[in-house]
């Protein structure tokens, strides 16, 4: 008999602390599992999943005056946020509750409390005061929004948390960040009909992503209706008498807004945790250091998902999770590639983007063949809509191997994901070439692109 209450104790049921939890119960190990707000973590309570619904709702708008370009007539039309809010709540206590019972399917038991570390192998529940002691530890907390504390008036603001649960939809927000979480809110406002402004202290929002992407989202968005101001940021916000809020910028700009919400990032939630008491390793962020297996620098404690800040993505969470039962119960020792991920952007017009960038490339290869296509959607061709659809290939001019696929329109996710698959197999240009297009269809672009747009040399 172990002199341990557990095999494993995991602190956080989000996506990679459940995977981690039930993969190891199913090895056989004696497991527990602390939460200290529900059961599902940042994507299914408060992020991807009610963001993914909000950004369905978000459309109709658009789809109601696309009908007409097909002979559809369009009666009386109206939006209740009330009950868009109800709805997504049901959804969303609905995919709690399949967590929790796939928890308790795998005999892993569950405790609704905040947990903290009190050493290597000992966690402390705080709503009990419980101390349990543990063979391993996995830290699986996840991240929470940022914001700027020193800013003038930033308890006025609100963050994706609040965003999902706002009383009334505000007639007016400005959206500060340049990332995916500030694109895709400030897209949901706009489609639902609020006045929205956009605001990012750099040159072009999405950093990260190729940069002809950053340009057509930010274009497409313009053309939507949204004001993006770059390089610029907030210096103050007041509250004003009739409840609305004033802004004001580094450059000068004076903003008005019902709501103003703040998407500049994220940091891992690793304050109080008791990281430091045991001695765990964390870097200036508070992102905890582990090893390619998700190992601290304590050898009973791990940590896997955004608390890591390695590549901060649900599905990469699951992954790690399921990786470090694997190797730690099951006798199968792997590790995660975080090299090569496919991820979408849920904007408006939607991103999917899979393999490395065009600088990203140039960095490694200074021989590149560039294929590039804009085009209208077909389905634009009818609604008369002035939107554009971009796809972007980059290939290894002396192998011809596929490095990189970008693209901007309709269904973008749904096409990177299977392009994820074609490139972790280590496609080529020809691969694409001999694939028969699926006609009419957009993503036939893809393997009917013949020339280069561009060769860079050198």
């Amino acid at each position: 008999m172990s002199d341990y209450d557990y095999d494993l104790f995991v602190i956080g049921g989000g996506s990679g602390g459940v995977r981690a939890a039930r993969i190891a119960a199913t090895h056989g190990a004696r497991v527990g599992i602390a939460e200290e707000y529900r059961y599902g973590g940042t994507c299914v309570i408060r992020g991807c999943v009610p963001k993914k619904l909000f950004v369905y709702a978000s459309k109709f708008s658009e789809e109601f005056e696309d009908a007409e370009g097909f002979g559809w007539s369009v009666g009386e039309r109206g939006f209740s946020w009330s009950k868009l809010i109800a709805a997504k709540d049901q959804e969303i206590t609905r995919l709690e509750g399949i967590y929790r019972r796939n928890l308790d399917r795998t005999n892993v038991e569950m405790h609704d409390s905040r947990a903290v570390i009190e050493d290597a192998h000992t966690v402390r529940l705080l709503s009990t005061g419980q101390v349990i002691t543990t063979r391993y530890i996995l830290v699986a907390v996840g991240a929470s929004p940022n914001v700027d504390t020193s800013l003038p008036g930033v308890e006025h603001v609100i963050t994706s948390n609040e965003a999902f649960h706002l009383d009334e939809l505000p007639g007016k927000i400005v959206v500060a960040g340049g990332g995916y979480i500030a694109v895709e809110f400030a897209g949901i406002f706009n489609g639902l009909g609020v006045d929205t402004t956009l605001i990012y202290r750099g040159e072009e929002i999405l950093r990260g992503f190729d940069m002809d992407l950053r340009t057509t989202v930010r274009q497409e968005m313009e053309k939507k209706g949204i004001r993006v101001i770059l390089n610029d940021a907030f210096s103050s916000i007041e509250k004003q008498a009739d409840g609305s809020f004033l802004g004001k910028t580094r450059n000068g700009e004076t903003l008005a807004a019902d709501r103003i919400m703040f998407a500049i990032g994220r940091n891992p939630h690793t304050r109080d945790l008791g990281l430091e008491k045991a001695g765990v390793e964390m870097d200036a962020s508070g992102a905890i250091k582990v090893s390619t297996d998700s190992r601290t620098n304590i050898e009973s404690i791990y940590a896997v998902g955004d608390v890591t800040n390695r590549a901060n993505l649900t599905p990469v969470a699951i992954r790690e999770g399921h990786a470090f039962a694997d190797t730690v119960f099951g006798n199968n020792p792997w590790t995660v590639d975080h090299s090569l991920i496919a991820t979408a952007v849920f904007s408006q017009p939607e991103m999917g983007t899979v393999g490395l960038t065009q600088d990203e490339a140039l960095s490694r290869t200074p021989n590149l063949d560039i294929y590039k296509s804009s085009f209208r959607p077909m389905k634009h061709t009818l609604s008369g809509r002035d939107e554009k659809m971009l796809m972007k290939m980059i290939v290894d001019a002396e192998t011809q191997k596929v490095l990189g696929v970008h693209i901007v329109g309709p269904d973008a996710g749904e096409l990177a994901q299977i392009l994820g698959v074609t490139l972790q197999m280590g496609a080529t240009k020809a691969d694409f070439d001999r694939t028969i297009a699926v006609h009419p269809t957009a993503a036939e672009e893809l393997v009917t692109m013949r020339e280069p747009t561009e060769r860079l040399r050198g």
